[in-house]
C-alpha cells in the first residue's frame, strides 16, 4: 500500500487558505519552488488539477473545491496531534479562545477563570463576551458557553446543568399594577423584551396538570443584556423574564418578586460547554473544559 503524501495535502490546504504560492511558502517557512512541486506532485497523483493558475489570481478547480475541506481537516488533525503530544510532555501552555454570554461571563465566568489562570500560568485566555450566538468555528473559538436548548449539530456539547427562567417584578410595581394570575395577563403589563430571545420573544409556559400557554408580550423597553433590566425592574417600571443567575440575589433580598410562581418556562434550557468537533483537543483546552464543568456544576446545583 502506498502511503498518502500528507505533506502535499497540508501544503495544498495552506495554499488554498492564502490563495497564493508565495504567501503559503512564507507562512510555512519554505520556498515557493517547494510549494509548487508539492502541488504538482499531488495533482499528478490525483490525476486532476487543483488550481486554475493565471498571472493575476489563483482559484480552485472543481476538483480542488471538493478536496479543499478534506485537506484542511488533514492539516488541522495533524496540528492537533502535535499540540497534544507537546502538551503531554510539558506544562500546558498556549492560547484558549472563549465565547460566553455577557451577564453570565461577568458574574460567574470571570472568577472561575481567575482561579484557572492561577493554577495554569502558562495558558493564555482570550475571552469574547456577547449575548449574540457566535459561530465558534468561523470565529476561531476553542470553547463557548451556551445557555439554551441545544439543537442537534456537529459541535461537541457538554451539559453542565439546568437554567431556570423567572418572570419577575418589584413589589412596588405589582402593588400598583396588580399581580398577573395567568400568562395571558402579561399583555396588560409593561413587559421588558430581551433582544436575543429565541422564537422572536415568544414565551411558552406550562403548569402542573399539563395546561400550556404561549404568549408574545410587548412593552416599553428592549435590550440585549439582561443586566440592563435590573435597575428598571427595581425602580418598579415593569416586568421581565430573566434567568436565575441574574435575579437570584434580588429575589433573596426581596427587591424583586416572582410572578406567576405556578407556571414554568425555559424548561429545556441548560448551561452547556460547547467546542468544535475536531479531535484530539489540545490539552490546555481539555483542562479548561474539565475545570469549568466542575466549577459551574456547583453553580447549577440540582437545577
Amino acid at each position: 500500500m502506498k502511503l498518502p503524501d500528507l505533506e502535499a495535502w497540508a501544503i495544498f490546504a495552506c495554499v488554498n487558505e492564502h490563495r497564493s504560492f508565495t504567501a503559503a511558502a512564507n507562512a510555512l517557512g519554505t520556498s515557493k519552488a517547494t510549494v509548487s512541486k508539492a502541488i504538482s506532485r499531488l495533482e499528478a497523483h490525483l490525476g486532476a488539477a487543483l488550481f486554475h493558475r493565471t498571472s493575476r489570481q489563483l482559484t480552485l478547480t472543481q476538483a480542488g473545491a471538493q478536496l479543499a475541506p478534506r485537506a484542511a481537516a488533514i492539516l488541522a488533525e495533524a496540528i492537533g496531534a502535535e499540540e497534544a503530544a507537546r502538551d503531554e510532555a510539558s506544562a500546558p501552555s498556549g492560547l484558549v479562545r472563549i465565547a460566553a454570554p455577557m451577564s453570565f461571563g461577568l458574574k460567574h465566568l470571570g472568577p472561575a477563570l481567575a482561579d484557572f489562570m492561577a493554577a495554569h500560568p502558562g495558558i493564555t485566555l482570550d475571552v469574547h463576551l456577547s449575548d449574540e450566538r457566535v459561530d465558534i468555528i468561523a470565529g476561531g473559538f476553542d470553547i463557548a458557553i451556551r445557555i439554551a436548548a441545544m439543537p442537534d449539530s456537529s459541535l461537541r456539547a457538554r451539559r453542565i446543568g439546568g437554567v431556570t427562567g423567572h418572570i419577575v417584578a418589584a413589589p412596588t410595581y405589582l402593588d400598583q399594577h396588580g399581580r398577573p394570575q395567568h400568562p395571558a395577563d402579561l399583555a396588560d403589563h409593561a413587559f421588558f423584551s430581551y433582544a436575543n430571545a429565541p422564537n422572536g420573544g415568544t414565551l411558552e409556559f406550562t403548569r402542573a396538570g399539563g395546561e400550556k400557554a404561549t404568549i408574545r408580550p410587548t412593552g416599553p423597553f428592549r435590550a440585549n443584556s439582561g443586566d440592563l433590566f435590573l435597575p428598571l425592574l427595581r425602580a418598579g417600571l415593569g416586568i421581565a423574564m430573566l434567568p436565575d443567575f441574574i435575579v437570584d440575589d434580588d429575589l433573596a433580598a426581596g427587591t424583586l418578586e416572582r410572578v406567576l410562581p405556578g407556571w414554568a418556562t425555559m424548561s429545556a434550557a441548560g448551561l452547556h460547554i460547547v467546542s468544535p468537533p475536531s479531535d484530539p483537543r489540545p490539552r490546555r483546552v481539555t483542562l479548561l473544559i474539565d475545570f469549568l464543568a466542575e466549577r459551574l456544576k456547583r453553580l447549577c446545583g440540582t437545577r
